[in-house]
């Protein structure tokens, strides 16, 4: 059994077929920088091509599970050939969350803000500790979402809720996103690691054909414009790049 190195990425089998992926730069609570996006998308497709991972743990060392975009790394694309890469990266990160072959199980700890309330959208499962919150900022900051949220949220929340979400960037607790259906399930912040690797387990028992293509067939019919969404998204997110009202804001967030 394989575990993988990544820079700012924990990759190891936590249980039988089970992989457990961290994102771990906890000093920044899992901020967004250039290489944790690029480890993430690694750490997963690595994850869906091995074959003794059956089911993946997606969680966050530290305090939070990710904090959205690292304001101390940010580097600002100045052209729109970096802006475009910068985004197809966060995609790329998406592509093997939401379309890989291996059901995903969340353990979502404290903040998940911008990327990281995409990432947990991600999952196939996700459990939310209680005190765990998340918040879209993008639309305040002339920016625009990723991760394929636009065709996601919808479905989980039903539309007049998913622009409420997407447009105002009002916070929400784990309680209200499990009864919104945006989080499988809450526990108690001490059980979530516990709960989410019994979880994991029982997806890692179950037989793996079935499972991979109930996850690619339940995609396919339920999300038919996953793979549009994901392009929308990242000629719009190109263009608030571009925009100088975003670097503006950007700096004052």
């Amino acid at each position: 059994m394989t575990d993988f190195k990544y820079e700012t990425v924990l990759s190891a089998m936590t249980g039988d077929g089970v992989r457990t992926i961290t994102l771990n730069r906890p000093e920044s609570l899992n901020a967004m920088n250039r290489q944790l996006i690029d480890d993430v998308a690694r750490a997963f497709e690595d994850a869906n091509a091995d074959p003794s991972t059956r089911a993946i743990l997606f969680t966050g060392a530290g305090k939070a599970f990710c904090a959205g975009d690292d304001r101390r790394a940010h580097v600002h694309p100045e052209t729109e050939e970096e802006a475009r890469d910068l985004v197809q990266a966060i995609q790329r990160a998406t592509h093997a969350i939401t379309l890989g072959q291996k059901p995903v199980v969340g353990a979502i700890n404290g903040w998940a803000v911008g990327g990281g309330f995409e990432w947990a959208i991600n999952c196939d499962f996700p459990i939310w500790g209680a005190s765990a919150k998340g918040f879209f900022p993008e639309v305040s900051l002339n920016l625009f979402v990723t991760g394929a949220v636009t065709s996601l949220l919808p479905a989980l929340v039903g539309l007049i809720k998913a622009r409420e979400m997407l447009f105002f960037g009002e916070r929400y607790g784990a309680e209200e996103l499990a009864r919104l259906g945006v989080a499988w399930k809450t526990v108690e912040d001490h059980d979530l690691i516990e709960t989410a690797q019994a979880e994991a387990q029982r997806l890692a028992d179950l037989p793996v054909l079935s499972v991979r293509a109930m996850k690619r067939v339940l995609n396919s019919a339920a999300l038919p414009d996953l793979h549009r969404a994901l392009q929308l998204e990242t000629d719009a997110t190109v263009a608030g790049f571009m925009d100088p009202e975003t670097t503006k804001r950007l700096s004052d967030f």
